[in-house]
């Protein structure tokens, strides 16, 4: 224990000759040696900066790629869903002798379907009810008529309105109460 701590106490082996050539300062390099140096380091700096550039512009390229392919295919799903709906009305055609009955099981029927297509593709119907307030966001007035309501309210609804998801497709057109 004790020669273990002796050895501890000792000073650090001198530096080898080639260990001391290694620490010791460079002498100072010429300046046709600094120069060169100097142009090495930017032609460095300008590899990596065009390199850096173009990675730049292919992702500038591949995003503008996307959007463009996103807008191609993006009525895509609708699209899907509206097949069915045109085949519904199709067929009622080809009936060489449809009763009303029939014509109106039919029109249901793809009534039915065309609300499921705008279901799964987030158009959604607006249709105030008499009485609500109206909202200029999603309602548009095209008269005032006097009523026994409150002014501003829906009175009567002309056409329905429908939004994309959370955005105005077409605002449900509707008169309102007239203020006394």
């Amino acid at each position: 224990m004790q020669d273990q701590e002796k050895q501890t106490d000792l000073p650090p082996p001198a530096p080898t000759a080639e260990e001391a050539a290694a620490a010791a300062p460079a002498e100072p390099a010429t300046l046709e040696q600094q120069l060169a140096q100097a142009i090495a380091r930017g032609n460095e700096m300008q590899d990596a900066f065009m390199r850096a550039k173009a990675e730049c512009e292919n992702v500038r390229r591949r995003a503008q790629e996307d959007v463009s392919k996103a807008h191609k295919f993006a009525v895509e799903g609708f699209a899907e869903a509206m097949v069915p709906v045109k085949d519904s009305l199709e067929m009622a055609l080809k009936v060489d002798t449809p009763s009303i009955e029939s014509l109106k099981e039919g029109v249901e029927m793809t009534l039915k379907q065309l609300s499921s297509a705008f279901e799964k593709n987030r158009l959604l119907e607006i249709l105030p009810a008499v009485g609500d307030k109206l909202d200029p966001m999603k309602h548009q007035a095209v008269a005032m008529v006097p009523a026994e309501q409150e002014a501003n309210t829906v009175v009567a609804v002309l056409q329905k309105g429908y939004m994309i998801a959370d955005r105005l497709l077409r605002p449900a057109i509707v008169t309102v109460a007239q203020a006394s």
